[in-house]
Formats: C-alpha cells, sequence, structure tokens
C-alpha cells in the first residue's frame, strides 16, 4: 500500500485539477439516476395511469440527463488527462535527473538493457495506475456509493440483496492480491533480464557473427524470453480465475434482487414500478464492481514496476555531486597525490601511490594490464571516492570539491571515444553549449580533424550515427579531441588515445594532442612509446604500486620495468 500511495503523491502537486475532476465525477454520476427515475414514473403515471401526456416531458429530462453526463465525463477526461500528463511529466524527468545524479559504481553494478527496461516499460505501466487508477477508480468509488444511496431510499430490502455478494467479492479480491505483488515482481524481473540480454546482442552483434554464435544466442535468448512467458502464464492463470469468479458472484447479486422483488410484489409490500427502477440502474452498482477488480490487477502490476522505479529514486547520488567547495579560478593545475589507497570491491587496487604535476607538466602513467592506470584517472575525476589519502588540485581536497566544477576544469579523452547518435555540431556541443561554428571550426582544425569534417555530405550537420559508428576509429577520436579542445580545460586526461589506429592517423592524432596538451597539466596513459618520450615524469605501476618514476632516458638507464616494457615491445615505437 506504502507503494501505490506514493505513487498517488506524485498528484499532489496540482490539487485545482483534482478538484475540478472531483467536480465532474460527483456530477457525472449524479446524471445516471435520471434514468430509472423516469423509468418508474413512466410506469406509474404513463403505463399505470394512462397520462399519455407526460411521456415526452419524461423523455426530454432523460435525453437532458444523458447529454449532461456525457458532457461532463466529456471534461472530466480532458482534465483527468491533462492532470495525469503532467504527473507522469514529472515522474519522467525525477527519474532521469535521478539518473544523471547516480555514483558511475551505481551502473558498474547493473546492466543496461535493465535499466532501460525500467525507465521504457516500468514507468509507463506505473502511469496506468496514475491514468486508469482515477479515471476508473474515483469512478467506481463515486458510482458505488451514489448507486447504493439511490437504491437504499427505494428500497432497503432489495438493497440489501444487491449489496449482499459484497463480501465475497472482498475476499476474493483479498486471496487475488495476497500473491499477486510477487507475481508481478517475476514478470518484471523476467522482463528486465530478457531486453538486458536483448540489449547485449544489439551491443555485440558483430561479435555474435564473428564467432558465428547466432545459434547459441537464439538458443540463449530463447530461455530468457521463456521466463517471460512462464511469469506472465502464471498471471494469467491467476487473472483467469478471479475474473470469473467475481463476475459469478455479481450474478448472485441480480439473481436475489429479481427473487426478492417478486417476493415483495406478491406480498403487496413494493410496487412493480420498484423493481423497475432497480433492473434499470443496478448495472451501474455491479459495472464499478468490475472495474474495480480490474484496477485491481493494474494496481499490481503497477505496484511491481514502481517498486523497480523506487529503487532508483532512493540510491544515493554521488557524494558532492553539486555542493563542495569550488575550485579555484583561475585553476593552475598543480595536482598533488599523496598515500593513495582505493579498491573498487574486497581487493585493493592502488596501494599508497603518491605522485606530483606541477602546472603545465604531462604525467605519463604506464603498465601492464590492471596495474591501476585507469583508476587514478578515474579517481581524477572523482567517478570513484577514494578511500584513503589524498588529492588535491591547487592546494583544494579533492574529496571536498563540487564535481561539476571539477569536471568542468577537466577535459578527458578516452581509448574507445563515445559520440552521440546525432550531428558532429550537436558532439560539439558536449563541450560548448554556445560555442560558434567559427569556434568549432578552429577546435576541429587542432584536432586535425576538419579535413574529414568538411567533407562529410552535410558538414557540421552530419549525423554519425550510433556511437559514431559512421566515422573511422581515427576520425571519432580525432573528433573527440576537437571537443577537448573547445572546452579548453586547464588539466587533460588521457586514456590511451592513440591505440588501436595505423601509424598514418596515429601521426595525425598525436599532432593534434601535442596542440591540446599545450600549456596544460596532462596525465598521460599510453602503450606507445611516441606518445609519452617527452613526458615531463612517467611513472611506471604494478600491481597499484609505483615502482619507478623518472624521465624516459632515467627509466631506460635505470634498466627496471620500464626498460623491460620497452624491450618486450609493451611500449612500441
Amino acid at each position: 500500500m506504502k507503494t501505490i500511495l506514493r505513487i498517488f503523491s506524485y498528484l499532489g502537486k496540482y490539487p485545482k485539477l483534482a478538484s475540478a475532476q472531483l467536480v465532474c465525477a460527483i456530477l457525472m454520476t449524479l446524471m445516471l439516476l435520471a434514468f430509472p427515475m423516469m423509468t418508474g414514473r413512466v410506469k406509474r403515471e404513463v403505463i399505470d395511469n394512462g397520462e399519455i401526456g407526460s411521456l415526452l416531458p419524461f423523455m426530454i429530462v432523460v435525453v437532458v440527463a444523458f447529454f449532461a453526463r456525457d458532457f461532463f465525463n466529456f471534461l472530466r477526461i480532458l482534465i483527468n488527462n491533462t492532470f495525469e500528463q503532467k504527473a507522469v511529466y514529472d515522474l519522467r524527468s525525477q527519474l532521469y535527473n535521478k539518473l544523471q545524479r547516480l555514483r558511475l559504481k551505481w551502473f558498474d553494478e547493473r546492466r543496461t538493457g535493465d535499466i532501460m527496461t525500467r525507465v521504457a516499460e516500468d514507468v509507463p505501466q506505473m502511469e496506468r495506475v496514475l491514468i486508469d487508477g482515477i479515471e476508473q477508480g474515483l469512478i467506481a468509488v463515486l458510482q458505488i456509493l451514489i448507486v447504493t444511496i439511490f437504491l437504499m431510499t427505494r428500497s432497503p430490502i432489495l438493497a440489501i440483496s444487491a449489496l449482499a455478494p459484497i463480501p465475497l467479492l472482498i475476499i476474493g479480491a483479498w486471496l487475488y492480491t495476497r500473491h499477486a505483488a510477487t507475481r508481478y515482481r517475476i514478470v518484471r524481473k523476467a522482463t528486465g533480464e530478457m531486453n538486458a540480454m536483448l540489449h547485449d546482442n544489439i551491443a555485440g552483434i558483430r561479435q555474435i557473427k564473428s564467432y558465428a554464435a547466432e545459434d547459441e544466442e537464439h538458443k540463449s535468448f530463447n530461455e530468457t524470453s521463456g521466463r517471460v512467458r512462464d511469469a506472465n502464464l502464471t498471471v494469467m492463470k491467476a487473472w483467469a480465475l478471479y475474473s470469473p469468479s467475481m463476475s459469478f458472484f455479481n450474478s448472485i447479486g441480480y439473481t436475489l434482487v429479481l427473487g426478492v422483488g417478486a417476493w415483495e410484489i406478491h406480498n403487496g409490500r413494493m410496487g412493480s414500478d420498484v423493481l423497475l427502477e432497480f433492473f434499470t440502474i443496478i448495472w451501474a452498482l455491479y459495472d464499478p464492481i468490475t472495474r474495480l477488480h480490474q484496477l485491481n490487477q493494474m494496481t499490481q502490476s503497477s505496484r511491481a514496476a514502481a517498486e523497480r522505479v523506487f529503487t532508483i529514486l532512493d540510491e544515493d547520488d554521488e557524494v558532492h555531486a553539486t555542493d563542495g567547495n569550488p575550485l579555484p579560478q583561475p585553476l593552475r593545475g598543480h595536482v598533488k597525490i599523496t598515500d593513495l589507497n582505493f579498491s573498487y570491491s574486497d581487493e585493493r587496487t592502488l596501494h599508497g601511490v603518491s605522485l606530483e604535476a606541477k602546472p603545465g607538466q604531462t604525467i605519463a602513467l604506464v603498465g601492464s594490464t590492471g596495474a591501476g592506470k585507469s583508476t587514478i584517472v578515474n579517481l581524477l575525476c572523482r567517478f570513484y571516492e577514494y578511500d584513503e589519502g589524498s588529492i588535491t588540485i591547487d592546494g583544494v581536497e579533492l574529496n571536498q570539491t563540487n564535481k561539476a566544477s571539477l569536471r568542468s576544469a577537466i577535459g578527458y579523452v578516452t581509448q574507445d571515444p563515445f559520440l552521440f547518435n546525432g550531428p558532429v555540431r550537436e558532439n560539439l556541443y558536449l563541450a560548448q553549449r554556445d560555442a560558434s561554428d567559427e569556434a568549432m571550426w578552429q577546435a576541429l582544425a587542432a584536432a586535425n580533424a576538419d579535413g574529414f569534417v568538411r567533407a562529410l555530405p552535410e558538414g557540421l550537420d552530419t549525423v554519425v550515427g550510433e556511437r559514431g559508428v559512421k566515422l573511422s576509429g581515427g576520425e571519432r577520436q580525432r573528433l573527440s579531441i576537437a571537443r577537448a579542445l573547445l572546452k579548453n580545460p586547464p588539466i587533460l586526461l588521457l586514456d590511451e588515445a592513440t591505440a588501436s589506429v595505423d601509424s598514418q592517423t596515429e601521426l595525425l592524432i598525436q599532432q593534434a594532442l601535442d596542440r591540446l596538451m599545450e600549456n596544460r597539466t596532462a596525465f598521460v596513459i599510453a602503450h606507445r612509446l611516441s606518445t609519452i618520450r617527452n613526458a615531463d615524469v612517467i611513472h611506471v605501476l604494478d600491481k597499484g604500486r609505483v615502482i619507478e618514476s623518472g624521465t624516459h632516458h632515467e627509466l631506460l638507464a635505470l634498466g627496471g620495468k620500464y626498460a623491460e616494457l620497452s624491450k618486450q615491445a609493451f611500449l612500441a615505437e
């Protein structure tokens, strides 16, 4: 119940719309009573007493009542849709905002496809209880109350007969609801797993084809899809038993009204016009009860979906994502790391790392895979929070720094640059939202990227495809360097920026990087000697520790790990 109330809390921001909808619902429901009331009068005055002249006025009243009912229903639907779409918009906005503010570690522990399912499917599932919950639930409850009061005023004994199945309906609803949440949780979980697998397979379609693994992956997908099928069948079997049972209990009410009404007429305690009135309105008592059964099913499904969405909303935000100390301006770029310890999980990744980058220096980090190089870069960006030690920039402790201030001062170029599926222009806007075309072309020229961008069909307005698939690896990398140049940050982090490209492309990229690193503090991770040989200081890492530090020539003369890596062609020319 707590989850359902939390869903409806999103409606509380719009009290005027809620009040208007309630008024329309009450007026619309009251109009239902006109037909049975006029039916009784036609039976008494026209049929029994022969006052045929009264028939037309009665018919006019009924038509006007029907028109008023449908007019108020039109207003209610219009208000309801506006009301709930505003609430759904608020929910989606809050969820997206939350996803932007979550810790990176949270994403590391979850599959992208499952997150997409929560946003793309679970949120719409929650929408149903907002949209249909108000539309069906409010009208149903009002209709039951108003019709019950009307029936009681006409004949208490017949009204009690009509309400007799209510205890059975309540017991049936309780039995269905008792385990419904568990059934729907299984459905949502299985659906998330299936979509996660589908996302992975689409992202990895080239690898699947290259290993001719289509049949095996199809079999795995069928197994996952089968779990979704079985979970849905379990839900449907329960509903198949529940819905007809409730319909049967309603039929008992009709039968009781017929029998008790006939008995009362036979004994002269009630006129036939009252029984006629009951049979023209009793549908309005049982129809909303049926809608409440359907709402019950939908509510349980929405509850399971909402739990998955609220799990995201209840996660902790990044520490100091928007608060904390801003970095001093102008920033010199003096970075100092002292006795830094860090672990992603139980096993420690960094052990007492200490190094320093003075303003304008280029610091190279080398070592075998898993040595901790990328971890240092991740900590400098505060993608993760370090356990012990200290990182300062111009004397300001990093873990007390406003993250927006920190990241606006850092340019980050990765081995596999990410480009959004949009125009070149929009990918550059990520660095500077108000950048002019002239500034973009200057950045592209400095990154040796202006030539291929001008050759694109629509220049800056050319769509690059998902993850930049329409560009070559070298073109994507140069575009990411142009983005960093446009940002013009005082600190640069380059993670394997020239990896996996041919020598000619590497030359273009290296020239762009040289321009990018001018007068900036730079941390460079590379396996290619040409990228780091001119670095001011090279730090060699092994198993999370700095084991050697010095210039290229000093480390070669030392004859240690760096020299060994060079001989093994780990650092290639």
